[in-house]
């Protein structure tokens, strides 16, 4: 099969699309036949080296959606040709979701929403979990003022209608010609990038990673939530300081596909590239700006 990986760290001139054997599934485990992968901010972050591995050849991807190729001794409520949506953890690793095939523990995959494609679909595991575990770490009552930074990116969008959902009054804060946009997902305040809310609130989800500027709109006792581990500000004021990190994790990932079937969450996939143009989608996420999730499809 072909893989997408790399041999050296660098920019997306260090992209290679390789053949492989096809990986056998072992116990507890299915094998996927990828149509669509999403492609995260932290692929560029693997490629470039910051996760080490160096010395080692390095596959790509979390998010996948395809259907079930395969299934491993001991995995039961699955059949072949299911479709279904997946996360496969970790960012250094030998093979990932950038594939025509990739193996997965059957703990980490749900039933795809069948109100959705399969590039629609991809957008949802790493950055649906991700939103999802932060706005469950908030711990806040309904009624609660929440704050979400990077509101309009993918992981920001989602955290702003989950938020939402959760009773929350959400702010977002984001360029200011995305007002329209995350109203329309569930924000009731705006604040453009480089303001500041009206005044304190309970609770700040730091999707743009803002660190100690996000934890200073947060007032006394409150809550903050960081997305990138060991990255969070110190805490300051009885602020309360917290970090997501993401997991496989399929129950979750099938309550948040059936908040997609309900026409509670929507998914947001924005540019396409072909497996073998890897490395034009690399270079695409290295300039920033994109809107929606760049999605891999396989053929």
């Amino acid at each position: 099969m072909q893989a997408v990986v790399v041999d050296g760290f660098g920019g997306p001139e260090q992209i290679e699309l390789v053949e492989v054997p096809v990986p056998r599934p072992g116990a507890g485990q299915v094998r996927v036949r990828v149509r669509a992968a999403g492609l995260n901010p932290v692929d560029g972050a693997v490629r470039a080296g910051i996760f080490g591995g160096a010395g080692q050849r390095l596959g790509f991807g979390w998010d996948v959606a395809g259907e079930i190729d395969g299934i491993g001794a001991g995995v039961s409520g699955w059949a072949l040709s299911d479709p279904v949506v997946g996360l496969h953890y970790g960012p250094v690793k030998p093979l990932g979701t950038h594939a025509q095939y990739v193996v997965l523990d059957a703990s980490a995959i749900a039933a795809a929403p069948a109100s959705a494609d399969p590039v629609s679909a991809a957008a949802l595991p790493l950055s649906g979990l991700t939103a999802a575990r932060a706005v469950d770490l908030l711990g806040l009552a309904p009624g609660a003022s929440v704050l979400v930074t990077g509101a309009a990116g993918v992981v920001g969008g989602l955290a702003v209608q989950l938020a939402a959902r959760a009773g929350y009054a959400v702010t977002a804060l984001a360029g200011a010609d995305d007002e329209a946009l995350v109203r329309t997902l569930g924000a009731t305040a705006f604040v453009p990038r480089g303001s500041a809310p009206a005044g304190p609130v309970d609770g700040v989800v730091d999707a743009a990673v803002l660190g100690a500027a996000a934890l200073a709109h947060v007032r006394e006792g409150g809550v903050y939530v960081g997305l990138r581990p060991g990255g969070a500000p110190a805490a300051e004021r009885g602020v309360r300081v917290v970090e997501q990190e993401v997991a496989a994790d399929g129950e979750h990932l099938a309550r948040l596909v059936a908040l997609v079937d309900a026409g509670e969450l929507t998914l947001r996939a924005g540019e396409t590239f072909a497996l073998a143009e890897a490395a034009k989608a690399h270079a695409r996420l290295a300039e920033g700006g994109a809107r929606g999730r760049i999605v891999l499809t396989v053929s």
